[in-house]
């Protein structure tokens, strides 16, 4: 009998740039095997992260879909918290993996603050991928492949396939995407972007209709509706998904978790 599942998500951060209470910038909790993976860093992610029982020490990879500040704000903050306050407390290396121009980003950082947020380098492996249509790779025992997304040059959706076949998928910020449809295709879970209301799309998002487009073509074992703005509380989002999707379904809250056997 498995004493673990062989994958698990859980949502750290359901919002936006917007701050707050019951939604935190966007942040995923894959954890798989020994790995713990955090996709995207959005602000409130570590907070989030010790109320879901995970220190910042245990995390293995930070994938990231793309760098606008929703996404990244905590990476500075959470790289010069495994510092301190004692040195010796992370044990296993950290990949962080984003797209295209994720080097100079990292490089622009480190300009920014220094001695305060390297690793030693024994303990930190930057990883910049290129936006190439299903590139595959095995990392520590789990598979992942990576698809551009419509939002901007260096975004990536990722899908990470754990050593049971068990399959996750996160879009990150993206507009209607065939990447995105071929990437999720039979999926276990699809974390996908609703950020607002049908009837206030806006360029370089989707709506909760889009995003039931997409999963009603990928055909995903389940549903997950994410980054959402204020806007969507104020509507019926199953209502507007369900236009176009009648698949498994649930709309993201922080702390929500999922878990394939």
């Amino acid at each position: 009998m498995k004493n673990h599942p062989d994958i698990k998500a859980t949502i750290l951060g359901s919002g936006t740039c917007v701050p707050s209470i019951k939604r935190s910038s966007c942040s995923v909790l894959v954890e798989t095997g020994e790995n713990k993976i955090l996709l995207d860093t959005g602000p409130g992610t570590m907070r989030r992260l010790l109320e879901a029982g995970v220190e910042i020490f245990e995390i293995t990879h930070v994938l990231l879909s793309h760098f606008h500040p929703d996404h990244t704000g905590e990476l500075a903050s959470f790289l010069f918290s495994n510092k301190y306050p004692d040195g010796n407390r992370r044990k296993k290396t950290l990949a962080i993996v984003g797209g295209p121009g994720f080097e100079n980003f990292f490089g622009a950082l480190i300009g920014v603050y220094g001695d305060w947020i390297q690793l030693p380098g024994d303990l930190l492996t930057i990883v910049e991928l290129p936006a190439r249509t299903c590139l595959c790779t095995e990392i520590d025992s789990f598979q992942l492949e990576t698809a551009p997304a419509s939002h901007r040059p260096e975004s990536l959706a990722y899908r990470i396939t754990g050593p049971g076949g068990n399959s996750i998928v996160y879009s990150g910020d993206t507009d209607y995407s065939e990447n995105l449809v071929e990437l999720a295709a039979g999926a276990d879970i699809f974390i996908c972007e609703s950020a607002l209301p049908d009837e206030k799309k806006v360029p370089g998002h989707l709506t909760p209709s889009l995003a039931g487009e997409i999963a009603a073509r990928a055909n995903p074992s389940l549903l997950v509706l994410t980054h959402l703005y204020p806007e969507c509380d104020q509507i019926d989002i199953e209502k507007q998904c369900r236009k176009t999707y009648n698949g498994r379904f649930a709309i993201a809250r922080d702390l929500m978790s999922f878990e394939l056997p």
